[in-house]
C-alpha cells in the first residue's frame, strides 16, 4: 500500500512539473547587443552573427528575440546600456567593438553568459585563459596585437622609402600601451622609425593627420580600434586629402577607399560568434566553451586609391591578396 502511494505521489510530480517549468520559462529567449558602434556601419557583421545563429537553429523573430543597444562611439554610454540589458534578463549578451564593450558587460553581470570578439581577451581581463576562460564570458580573440608586425612588414613593402611610419592608437582603448610596445618592437625589428599619435576624437584626428604631413611620414598604421571603426570614412578621407599611405585592420576601411588592409575576418568572427551563442541557448556553459582565434584573415588591396596616390602595389603584395578592388 505505501509503494503505491509513493508510485502516485511520484507521478503527480511528474506532471505538476512540466506545467511549473511552462510557467517560468520564456515563450522566447532574448539576445542581448551591445555595440560600441553604431547600426549604419555592422551591417556585414551581424549579416554573419545571423548566419552563425540560424546554423545553430535560431532565427531573429521565430525561436528568438534580439535586442540592440548601441553606443555609436562613445564608451562612456556603456555601462548603462550594458545595465538596461541585465535589468532586462536577456537569456545571454553579444559584444560588438572589442574589449570596451565586453567590460561594460562583464561588470554589469556575473551569471549572464556574455560573448565576445576582442583583440587581447587575456590582456584585457575579460577572461582568465584561452583553453578555460572561466567565468560567465568567452568568444573570439581577434589577435590584432599579435598582427601588428604584419601590418608594418606590408606598409614597408608598398612603400619602401617610408623612413618614418606612424602608428595612430586610441589613448582610451585598455590595450593602447600593448599595442605600442608591439608596434615599436616590430619596427626596432625593420629598422624604420615608427612615431606614435594618440587621437581619441574626431578633432584630435584631424589634428594627427595635419601632424604626419609636418613629420615627413611616409605611411600611417590604424590599430584596430572600435572607435577608429566608427570614424571609418574620416579616417579614409584624411589620408586621401594629405596623400598618405595608410594601411587598417579591417577590409572595410579598403572596400571604402582605404588603401590597403590586413586582419582577421570580422564577419567570420562574428559568425562564430553566432555558433556560440546557439551553445549557449542550448545549455551550454561560457566557461566550457574555449576563446578560439580567427579562422580567416584577410588582405585586401585598392588599386583605384594606389593609382590615385602615386604608388605601384608590388606584385609581390598582389599575389598574396585575398581581393583586389580596381
Amino acid at each position: 500500500m505505501r509503494r503505491r502511494r509513493f508510485i502516485t505521489v511520484l507521478g503527480g510530480a511528474g506532471i505538476a512539473w512540466p506545467l511549473v517549468a511552462r510557467a517560468e520559462r520564456k515563450a522566447m529567449p532574448v539576445i542581448g547587443v551591445l555595440s560600441t558602434a553604431s547600426p549604419d556601419t555592422v551591417g556585414p557583421i551581424w549579416a554573419a552573427l545571423y548566419e552563425g545563429l540560424r546554423e545553430a537553429g535560431y532565427v531573429e523573430g521565430q525561436n528568438v528575440t534580439i535586442e540592440y543597444r548601441w553606443a555609436e562611439g562613445r564608451y562612456d554610454r556603456l555601462p548603462a546600456l550594458a545595465a538596461d540589458l541585465v535589468g532586462r534578463k536577456v537569456d545571454v549578451i553579444v559584444t560588438g567593438g572589442g574589449a570596451p564593450s565586453a567590460q561594460a558587460a562583464k561588470s554589469a553581470t556575473s551569471t549572464i553568459p556574455i560573448t565576445f570578439v576582442a583583440a587581447d581577451p587575456v590582456g584585457d581581463g575579460l577572461v582568465a585563459g584561452l583553453a578555460r576562460p572561466g567565468g560567465n564570458l568567452t568568444g573570439i580573440s581577434l589577435l590584432a596585437v599579435e598582427l601588428m608586425p604584419k601590418g608594418l612588414e606590408l606598409v614597408s613593402e608598398l612603400v619602401p622609402q617610408a623612413s618614418t611610419i606612424v602608428l595612430l592608437v586610441n589613448p582610451n582603448n585598455p590595450n593602447a600601451e600593448h599595442v605600442i610596445g608591439e608596434g615599436q618592437e616590430a619596427a626596432r625589428a625593420k629598422g624604420v622609425h615608427l612615431t606614435i599619435l594618440k587621437p581619441g576624437s574626431e578633432s584630435e584626428l584631424d589634428a594627427a593627420f595635419a601632424t604626419l604631413v609636418q613629420l615627413h611620414a611616409g605611411a600611417a598604421i590604424v590599430h584596430a580600434d572600435p572607435y577608429f571603426t566608427t570614424r571609418r570614412d574620416q579616417l579614409v578621407a584624411l589620408a586621401a586629402r594629405h596623400a598618405v599611405p595608410t594601411i587598417y585592420y579591417f577590409r572595410d576601411f579598403a572596400a571604402f577607399g582605404g588603401l590597403i588592409s590586413y586582419g582577421s575576418s570580422l564577419s567570420g568572427a562574428f559568425h562564430q560568434v553566432g555558433g556560440y551563442v546557439g551553445k549557449i541557448l542550448n545549455g551550454e556553459r561560457p566557461a566550457d566553451l574555449p576563446v578560439q582565434q580567427p579562422t580567416k584573415f584577410e588582405l585586401v588591396v585598392n588599386l583605384k586609391t594606389a593609382k590615385a596616390l602615386g604608388l605601384t602595389v608590388p606584385q609581390s603584395i598582389l599575389a598574396r591578396a585575398d581581393e583586389v578592388i580596381e
